[in-house]
């Protein structure tokens, strides 16, 4: 990267914002916990287990269907915390405001935090307002940052992910991103996708207290194409998912299809991904079908023996393909 410049697909959660923080963050801020790269930072202090993570929030439209720029702040960083295991309890909350943006709209957004953060049971306990003038900040970004408490129960995970484990998706994917993109575009369709929007701490509290679960993320940027090469990677492995046991809605596959994208790279807010034992596994899928958040999960494939460090899917026909780490900006400011 000596000679580049920053592009729109280094904050696009794929193989460029992977070279970012490699070359350019890691090497200035590296320690131990950092280089976990997790979705939040897990230390301990005064006795406790704690989790710390921050975000920042930059979609256009502000508003899409299924939710807004506040709950998606609130929900992003609620579920960085839940899929580190943490239990989250508190948020700050940044507002970068432009000068002439309605009062009205900030009404709004800030009711629709406020009911989010209930909904997920955690309290808003600080923040802070910066105005910059017009045209610098498309409106209004926010940046949010949680901490959660690791409950004494929730043991790390008993070993890493190895061939046999499962994996388990809570439902419908991409959602989030198809919903963003509609909206931008002023696409009028019969039956319109909505966003996934939703904080997942409870459905994944449940989970982690019942079953043994060896390792979550939520695939929000790059989606669960992402997801799976990151831990394909961390962990060495093969990962292999099954093209007809993914959970997608009609709507969301069409407009896919429509938009000539790929399901699997798309953005997703209130989805995520679990890996645990096989026999762990019915038990799970059936918890998390009882849930509302969990309607549609389904186990979508497995650690693999072949192809350390690649993910693959094999397809309806029978044929298997490689699924790579996005390496572009799909959607950008979808979150």
């Amino acid at each position: 990267m000596k000679d580049e410049k920053i592009l729109a697909a280094h904050g696009g959660g794929g193989a460029l914002t992977r070279q970012l923080v490699e070359e350019i963050f890691l090497p200035a801020f590296a320690n131990d916990m950092l280089l976990e790269m997790g979705d939040s930072a897990l230390f301990e202090l005064g006795g406790q287990r704690l989790a710390l993570t921050t975000d920042s929030f930059v979609v256009r439209p502000l508003f899409f269907p299924g939710g807004d720029i506040g709950r998606l702040a609130v929900c992003g960083t609620v579920n960085d915390l839940a899929v580190s295991g943490a239990k989250p309890l508190y948020l700050s909350v940044g507002m970068i405001i432009e000068e002439g943006f309605a009062i009205d709209d900030l009404r709004k957004i800030t009711a629709s935090m406020s009911a989010s953060a209930a909904e997920a049971g955690v309290k808003i306990i600080t923040g802070d307002t910066k105005v910059v003038g017009r045209g610098q900040a498309d409106g209004l970004y926010i940046n949010t940052s949680g901490v959660g408490l690791l409950p004494p129960e929730r043991k790390a995970a008993e070993r890493p992910p190895a061939p046999g484990d499962f994996i388990l998706l809570n439902g419908n994917i991409a959602e989030h991103g198809l919903a963003v993109m509609a909206a931008r575009e002023g696409l009028t369709l019969n039956q319109a996708v909505l966003s996934d929007v939703a904080p997942l701490n409870g459905l994944i509290g449940a989970l982690c207290e019942n079953c043994r679960v060896l390792a979550m993320r939520d695939p929000t940027r790059g989606g669960v194409a992402a997801s799976l090469n990151e831990w394909a990677q961390k962990y060495h492995v093969g990962i292999e998912i099954e093209e007809r046991q993914l959970p997608i809605s009609k709507e969301a596959r069409a407009l896919s299809e429509i938009l000539g994208l790929d399901p699997l790279v798309i953005a997703n807010e209130g989805k995520f991904l679990s890996l645990m034992p096989e026999s762990d596994a019915p038990a799970a899928l059936e918890l998390m079908k009882k849930h509302l958040l969990g309607k549609n999960s389904a186990v979508i494939g497995k650690i693999s023996a072949q192809y350390p460090g690649k993910v693959s899917l094999r397809t309806l026909c029978g044929g298997l393909r490689l699924v790579e780490m996005p390496s572009g900006e799909i959607l950008p400011r979808i979150c």
